[in-house]
This record gives C-alpha cells, sequence and structure tokens, in this order.
C-alpha cells in the first residue's frame, strides 16, 4: 500500500472552503475546485514507496501485472482505469459533454495530425478515452443532467415570455422561435437539438434574451412570484455567466437536486453541469471534455452538435446497495469503476474492502487500519493510498479513539466530526 499526495485544481468556480473542511486540512486561501487522485498524466498522484516519491502512472507503468492484476492490465493497459475527484462547487461549471470511446480515439488522433499542441485553449481532446462519470453527493448538491421532456421545457419558455410581457417589453422574435421549435411534431430529439441549435448559435439576440429574461425573472420573484426551480436556475446562471446562452440552454435540462449519499452516473453524450455542492466524482481516466456554455472557455459548436445525445430523459440515478458484510456500493453501468463506502466504529467487526484489481482509497472522518497480506497502514481523516492488486484482500479495522497514532502524512489524527471512521474505496467493476 502507498500513501498518496494529491493535486488540487484550483479552478475560480471552486469552494475556498469544503473540501478543507472534509479533509481536515488547512484551507489555501483560494478556491480549492478538484483534488485529483489517480493516475491521469496531467496531475498524476504522488506515492509514497520504499525508494522515495513515484508518479503513480510512472509506478504503475513499471510494474503493471502487480498494480493492476492481470485481468485489468489485458483490458486497460498499463493505465490505471478510473480517477477519482473531489470537487466543491461554489458556482456552476461549464454546460458539458463527453465523449464516445470510439469518437474520442478518432479525434484525438484527428487533432494530433493536424498537430495542435495539447495545451492549446482550442484543443477539445487532451487523450484517446472516454469519460464515464458519477457524482456521489457528500452534501446537498445541485445539477443539470439531460434534456426535459419538450412539454416541460415548453412550459417554462412560456413562462419567461410571460414575465417579459409582464414588464412590458415586448417578447424578443428569439424567444417565440423556440416555443414554435418545442410544440412541434417532430420526433423529441429533432426539436430538442433545433431548440438547442437555436439558443447556442443566437449571438447577440441570445445574449440581449438571457438579460431581459433573468431581469423580467427577478422583478416577478419580487414581486411576490414564486418560480419553479428551472426558473430560479436562469437568474442564478445569469449572475454567475451573464449574457451565456447556456443560461437559457438550462431550460432544457433536468434540474436535479441530490442529498448526501445520492449519485447520478454521466454516460457518453449527456450534457451536464454542476451547479453546487460538494461531491465525490468517479470517472474513466480522462480530460475530454466538450463545452457547451457557462464559460468562458472553447467551445466548437460542430464538435458539441456531433457529440451530444438529444434524447429526453431522467436523470439517471445510481442506486445504492448494502451487502452483508457492510460495504455500500455504487454501481454505475461502466466497466472502469464502482464506489464503496465504509463506515466503522470502534467496536465494530473488521469489514474488507470488494476489490477487482487496484483499489484508491481516501479517508473523510477518524482513522481506520488498513490490514492487507503484505502489512498494514494506518488511514487518517484526510489521507489517501493507492492498493495495488497484489495486495488483496484488505480488511478495514477500526481503531480507538484513545490510540496513540498518527496518520499516513505523519500529522497527529484527527477524527474528524461523530464518532465513526468514513472511508471511500474506489475499485475496477466486478
Amino acid at each position: 500500500m502507498f500513501a498518496l499526495t494529491n493535486v488540487m485544481r484550483d479552478y475560480p468556480w471552486g469552494s475556498t472552503t469544503a473540501i478543507a473542511e472534509l479533509l481536515g486540512t488547512e484551507p489555501s486561501g483560494g478556491p480549492e475546485a478538484e483534488l485529483w487522485m489517480g493516475a491521469h498524466p496531467d496531475s498524476p498522484s504522488i506515492a509514497a514507496t520504499p525508494d522515495g516519491p513515484v508518479p503513480l502512472d510512472q509506478l504503475i507503468a513499471e510494474y503493471p501485472e502487480s498494480t493492476l492484476g492481470q485481468e485489468v492490465h489485458a483490458a486497460f493497459g498499463a493505465k490505471l482505469p478510473f480517477l477519482v475527484k473531489l470537487l466543491a462547487a461554489n458556482q456552476a461549471l461549464s454546460l458539458q459533454v463527453h465523449p464516445t470511446f470510439a469518437r474520442a480515439k478518432e479525434r484525438f488522433a484527428d487533432e494530433e495530425a493536424a498537430g495542435v499542441p495539447r495545451d492549446a485553449a482550442d484543443r477539445n481532446y487532451k487523450d484517446e478515452n472516454h469519460k464515464p462519470e458519477m457524482i456521489l453527493a457528500l452534501t446537498p448538491f445541485e445539477a443539470l443532467c439531460g434534456f426535459r421532456s419538450c412539454a416541460e421545457s415548453a412550459e417554462l419558455f412560456q413562462a419567461v415570455g410571460a414575465a417579459i410581457a409582464a414588464t412590458g417589453a415586448a417578447v424578443p422574435e428569439l424567444l417565440s422561435r423556440v416555443e414554435i421549435t418545442l410544440h412541434s411534431r417532430m420526433a423529441e430529439p429533432m426539436v430538442v437539438r433545433k431548440a438547442f441549435e437555436t439558443l447556442i448559435g443566437g449571438g447577440s439576440a441570445t445574449t440581449e434574451l438571457v438579460t431581459l429574461a433573468a431581469s423580467a425573472l427577478a422583478a416577478a420573484t419580487d414581486s411576490g412570484t414564486e418560480l419553479s426551480p428551472g426558473l430560479r436556475t436562469v437568474i442564478e446562471l445569469a449572475k454567475q455567466y451573464p449574457g451565456d446562452s447556456g443560461v437559457l440552454v438550462s431550460l432544457l435540462l433536468n434540474r436535479v437536486s441530490l442529498e448526501p449519499g445520492e449519485a447520478i452516473y454521466l454516460p457518453a453524450g449527456n450534457i451536464h453541469a454542476y451547479l453546487d455542492g460538494l461531491g465525490l466524482e468517479v470517472m474513466a481516466s480522462s480530460d475530454n471534455v466538450l463545452r457547451g456554455g457557462l464559460t468562458g472557455k472553447h467551445v466548437d459548436v460542430p464538435e458539441l452538435l456531433e457529440t451530444v445525445d438529444f434524447t429526453p430523459s431522467s436523470a439517471p440515478r445510481v442506486p445504492t446497495r448494502t451487502t452483508e458484510l457492510g460495504q455500500h456500493v455504487w454501481e454505475p453501468p461502466f466497466t472502469e469503476f464502482a464506489l464503496q463506502r465504509i463506515e466503522i466504529s470502534a467496536d465494530s467487526e473488521p469489514v474488507p474492502l470488494v476489490q477487482n484489481g487496484p483499489l484508491i482509497i481516501v479517508a473523510v472522518s477518524g482513522q481506520v487500519r488498513l490490514d492487507s497480506p503484505r502489512g498494514d497502514l494506518l488511514l487518517a481523516r484526510g489521507g489517501s493510498v493507492f492498493v495495488p492488486a497484489a495486495e488483496n484482500p484488505v480488511m478495514v479495522h477500526p481503531v480507538s479513539e484513545h490510540a496513540a497514532a498518527t496518520g499516513t502524512s505523519g500529522a497527529p489524527v484527527s477524527s474528524g466530526t461523530g464518532t465513526s471512521s468514513i472511508v471511500f474505496a474506489i475499485t475496477v467493476a466486478a
């Protein structure tokens, strides 16, 4: 087992306190948006080995069979197939979608052949992998995920028109076009695509409509009108991204509220945006993101339109199950990863971890002792470890609150809030 040092991403949308409060660490003073745990070459974790610190992607590349196991190595090559992030959103992330594996491989090769630098602002594909993902709420968590039915979207745009008319302003022609589209008799995916294209390609007309809609809805709120969550989203997003087409695109999307312990998964083609909250995000090891709004970064509309799945559907939630051994497990329909949560108190029996190849484990409360055939390791709140496939099985043991111990970083153990110790562990799906 190898203790990890992980990379924090300081994107402007990140919370300044949420991750530090969860892990019991000192906040940096700036935004702490994503803590990456894994072996993605852009920000690999650093493993503490007997020979010194080694980037995790390098360690796996040098010892693929022992770190990944034969089956995982055969299926995914000499790469850790998943990436884990603690994600803390203080404002909305970009409206985005991820490609299929086939499209990522093809388009990455195209950009490589064209000589587009991998760090270029207008580059779409950073690697040749797809990026199916899951977000597990650790606090109340808000998101946009997938398309609503056309009927629901039509009602929302009609309400926007009514709010604008109530101010005495003329209803813009662009809004009327969107309403007409949503009431058309074409197949729903075609209707949604046309409405989406109208908004994202509207240029200055969309910018003006965003401003007018947000102002009219805010005025309605000030007059005592109770707005639906979808309409309130327009006001919220317009404050963060004035004039951005994604503000109105949000009316085409499901607004999702997750309580702690609830999760949704995002397959290829699912357009989404995280709005607020702290979550544990697990995905295939990729950084391929195609943006469609709520951002100042590059938006490639033609590529986006070829990638988005415009079929309306409810947000895909991930059920959880509790095994007889006390493991709380989330298993989205992806081959790259599954997530488990272990909560253990001082008088609990040890709990084994579900392990299919390698593991990444992070402690968010208390302290536990990890026991494998090759040795023990004390994991304290805020610590994380990589467990090679060769170290199987791993047992999670409670540690007495009175035990004199230090965490994996050598810092004094902090028990966090409450008496239970909680760890999350990620492994490859069975």
